[in-house]
């Protein structure tokens, strides 16, 4: 207790030092300048032929997650924070995206993965169908399936691979191979029986059927690819984690049968065998790390468990064998999973190593082949604030109690969530908890078993060839039309006919430059 006191009057009577540098105005003058000069760089627009893209997405990671991540990076780094610079930083051109489904105002993970990668807005709850589909009724999905920027990049001839911290059935993944009329339908085990009648197949099912040429497709899920009561390999005595599957089939099994004859596929459930793979001979790449989703990386077992940026390095290893390129989906899931828990700690360290893998797909590929697009695909209620001094320890405490129950507060909060807390009638009191936690459940406003996602727009940052072409505001379904035109694949391949996709006729190419410059240099 006595040195949790002493942390939290650190908190409180943190100075707040001006670097010397600060103080002088050339300081930031000259720093403007360096700024413009960069953006004035971009009037050479990279209108080449994206052979590969690689889209990486923030599950819950809104605005607020973004610029809380930096601190916590340059907090890391013994920094104080604030001017730390994330990798996503870096990008050149950022828009918004507006992220409502067809039936919600506020989204969900399901209905937004499937505008983002399918190129369609869709009611919430569902995935890789049309707004004609209602969720959780099976006999509406008939005829309304669509297909994801994934597919299209198969049918292309590209490589093509998922990567994720949560179970690779889960909502973010799925619209990139399935069709379901709900979310939640993992394996058989979870679908009303209904819905088994009327002959709708369970996500995981979808997984090694649908596209089962995937080259990669790495996260977690075991418990959904065998049959019910199986006992799982790493928890065998943890009931919970047991096979879930009531048609008895092993889906392990039936991915490496479906492989080509010649062709290397490899299942792998643990880091070391991962990282013992030879991945000149590895062909195709299965690994189950978890039987659900994985852990934060807060809580992560380097021995066992490989983190985000050692899958992506992995991913890429095998994708970039292709000469055609390659497509590959990237969520840093579990930003999500922390906010819904109230856990801002852990949220936040999930989005400081997505931007590790960010870095490192930036340091493994070429902006001149390469479109890197970064987004979420939805925010959350999750804010921080209290006037805080320069270089406040993001989990720390504000540096005024509140003026009207008198007691301190973290500058992090929710406006709802399991984080609400009332005791003897009042707020309270954080300075006898341990605010610092990487468990700990920030205050809100409202208590919920669970915080809800936010209504606001998103970031987008992109960067690599047609990359300009994400400005200023635009619906989510837009994101993957990007990408695929970028990449000639898809649809929308008339500008590809006679070579690279140089330019759209008419004025965009230059309202778009402009807009990306302005952008830029804001964000700079």
């Amino acid at each position: 207790m006595k040195l949790l006191l002493l942390a939290i009057l650190a908190d409180v009577c943190l100075p707040s030092l001006v670097p010397e540098k600060e103080k002088d105005p050339q300081f930031w003058r000259r720093q403007a300048q360096e700024t413009l000069r960069r953006a004035l760089q971009l009037q050479q627009l990279n209108t080449n032929v994206a052979k590969n893209v690689i889209l990486f997405l923030g599950d819950g990671m809104g605005v607020a997650t973004v610029t809380a991540a930096r601190i916590l990076k340059g907090q890391l780094q013994h920094r104080k924070g604030e001017e730390t610079v994330l990798e996503m930083d870096r990008f050149p051109f950022v828009a918004l995206s507006k992220t409502y489904n067809t039936n919600a105002q506020v989204p969900d993970s399901a209905g937004t993965a499937t505008a983002y990668l399918c190129g369609v807005k869709a009611n919430e709850g569902t995935v890789g169908v049309s707004a004609a589909v209602t969720r959780s009724q099976c006999n509406t999905t008939e005829g309304n399936e669509v297909t994801s920027i994934l597919r299209w990049a198969k049918e292309a001839g590209k490589s093509v691979g998922i990567v994720t911290t949560t179970r690779v059935n889960h909502a973010t993944p799925s619209a990139a191979y399935a069709h379901a009329a709900d979310r939640d339908w993992y394996s058989d085990n979870e679908m009303p029986p209904e819905a088994i009648e009327q002959g709708c197949k369970d996500i995981a099912h979808q997984l090694f059927e649908n596209i089962p040429d995937i080259e990669v497709i790495m996260g977690g899920g075991r418990k959904y690819m065998f049959p019910k009561n199986t006992s799982d390999v790493e928890y065998p005595n943890e009931e919970k984690y047991r096979g879930t599957r009531l048609d008895n089939r092993n889906l392990i099994d039936v991915w490496k049968e479906k492989k080509p004859a010649g062709k290397n596929a490899f299942y792998v459930w643990n880091r070391t065998e991962l990282m013992n793979l030879d991945l000149n001979n590895v062909d195709y790449l299965l690994g189950l790390f978890e039987p659900i989703d994985l852990m934060y990386e807060l809580n992560r077992n380097n021995e066992t468990d490989p983190s985000l940026t050692e899958m992506v390095k992995v991913a890429l290893k095998i994708l970039q064998k292709n000469p055609r390129g390659f497509f590959l989906l990237v969520e840093g899931g579990r930003i999500d999973h922390g906010h819904h828990e109230g856990k801002a700690k852990q949220a936040l360290h999930e989005a400081v190593e997505m931007d590790r893998a960010i870095g490192l797909a930036d340091v493994m590929t070429s902006s001149q082949e390469t479109l890197t697009v970064v987004t979420a695909d939805h925010s959350h209620v999750f804010t921080f604030g209290g006037y805080t001094p320069r270089g406040n320890p993001i989990f720390g405490l504000a540096p005024k109690q509140s003026d009207v129950d008198k007691k301190p507060f973290t500058s992090i909060l929710y406006g709802n969530g399991p984080g609400y807390k009332v005791v003897a009638g009042e707020r309270e009191n954080v300075s006898w908890v341990d605010f610092a936690h990487a468990n700990y459940q920030a205050q809100s406003a409202v208590p919920l078993r669970q915080e809800t996602h936010g209504g606001e727009d998103v970031a987008v940052f992109a960067k690599g060839p047609m990359a300009h072409l994400l400005h200023g505001v635009h619906e989510q379904n837009y994101i993957p039309h990007v990408m695929a035109f970028a990449a000639c694949i898809g649809e929308n391949k008339d500008h590809c006919r006679s070579g690279a996709p140089r330019s759209l006729s008419g004025p965009l190419p230059v309202i778009s430059a402009l807009l990306g410059l302005l952008l830029f240099t804001l964000a700079s």
